[in-house]
């Protein structure tokens, strides 16, 4: 154990030093002034997401409450540097080759901090298994591939600015199982491995604080702010009805399972941010809000029981069903509104349809490929893997002053 410590100590600090170097470096190099036009609502609500909402909703397990938050605060200051870079570091590199002047942009530091969504989200799924080095690289490669992914889907894909940021949970969720699925699963009687009603009850303040800002996130680059913040706001309220239906059913007991209102409440406000500004009648916007939270509970026990146990892959916080599974759901429903528009005679074609159709693939695509390589990273020696024995575990990196534990 000591020798682990003093390893850590030797390198995620220089680590996060050396980036930050970088950083600053690079920010000197794009950057010549301060000036920029932003809109600090937005920008504070997302943050109220990033910081309480995930930094809460990830304190389920019993012992890695510490490294929950602490190392989700980490990875978020450190990500949104590396996202405002890599933003601006594609539209100097365009500039550049068309030989057009122009210097970097502040101004996207909202879509910068709404893009790391996706980051935590894949967090998630590898919750407790990776270590502090490990999550900054990860986040490192994650944000590189999904502005690459991004750039691709708005020049040759023509997917609009605001559909490829709600994008965010369907790369995060696949990213994140694909980097699990090279990570050894815990053993089915590991104890740390479970939660305790605090822990559930910190995590369900996660779920409220990602509830009420929701909206926010849905509504911050839409033409029709009011219209999707009403869809979103009836799709949320459904799905945690519903929620509440369905975990009383489901339940032997017929009691509430706090793990069903942790995930399904927060579905349909993932699958309404893809259609939220083509849905016309509030009842529609319900009507998803129902679906999202039937496929969330209902997939958590199809996936739990057959498919996870089929392809070994541990998802620590259950993120396919919370966020992949829904916005699956959610691009579907896309495409079925724009099939639905062009039998109706509207503006759109088949052509834009099957462009949908591909960002949709290509986004997934994109993440599981870049997840396994990533995974296959993230296993390098160099990197210290920590052992499925030290899984979950907060004294491998926290000083706890009434245990004989040092950093």
């Amino acid at each position: 154990m000591p020798a682990l410590h003093r390893s850590f100590r030797s390198s995620v600090p220089w680590l996060i030093l050396s980036l930050e170097a970088v950083f600053m470096a690079l920010f000197y190099l794009l950057f010549s002034d301060s000036n920029a036009y932003i809109s600090y609502s937005d920008l504070q609500d997302v943050s109220h997401m990033l910081i309480f909402g995930f930094g809460f909703f990830l304190t389920f397990l019993k012992r890695y409450s510490f490294s929950s938050t602490g190392f989700n605060l980490l990875i978020i200051v450190l990500g949104i540097q590396c996202s405002i870079l890599m933003e601006n570091a594609l539209a100097f590199l365009m500039k550049r080759i068309t030989h057009l002047p122009g210097e970097g942009d502040l101004s996207s530091i909202e879509e910068a901090a709404a893009s790391m969504i996706a980051v935590v989200i894949s967090i998630g799924a590898v919750l407790g298994k990776i270590n502090p080095m490990q999550s900054i690289v990860m986040t490192v490669v994650e944000i590189i591939v999904f502005y690459v992914s991004t750039w691709i889907k708005m020049h040759f894909l023509e997917v609009e600015q605001r559909m490829c940021l709600v994008h965010v949970h369907l790369f995060g969720a696949y990213f994140g199982l694909a980097v699990s699925s090279r990570f050894s699963e815990p053993s089915p009687k590991s104890e740390k491995n479970a939660s305790t009603p605090k822990s559930d009850l910190l995590s369900m303040l996660g779920t409220l604080f990602l509830w009420v800002f929701w909206p926010s996130f849905n509504s911050m680059l839409a033409l029709e702010k009011d219209k999707v913040i009403i869809n979103t706001c009836l799709a949320l309220a459904v799905s945690a009805v519903t929620a509440f239906t369905l975990s009383g059913l489901t339940t032997k007991d017929g009691k509430f399972r706090m793990a069903h209102i942790h995930s399904a409440a927060l579905a349909g406000g993932v699958t309404i941010g893809y259609a939220a500004e083509s849905i016309k009648s509030p009842w529609i916007a319900m009507i998803l809000g129902l679906l999202a939270s039937v496929i969330s509970i209902v997939g958590s026990f199809c996936l739990q029981n057959c498919l996870n146990p089929t392809l070994k892959i541990h998802d620590a916080s259950g993120v396919h069903f919370t966020f992949g599974l829904p916005a699956v759901l959610g691009a579907l429903t896309q495409v079925v509104f724009m099939v639905i528009d062009i039998q109706a005679g509207l503006p759109s074609s088949d052509y834009v349809v099957i462009l949908r159709i591909g960002a949709f693939c290509f986004t997934i695509s994109a993440a599981l490929i870049a997840g396994f390589l990533t995974g296959f990273i993230l296993n390098f020696p160099l990197l210290k893997p920590i052992p499925a024995s030290k899984y979950f575990e907060d004294q491998n990196y926290w000083e706890f002053p009434h245990l004989a534990v040092g950093f």
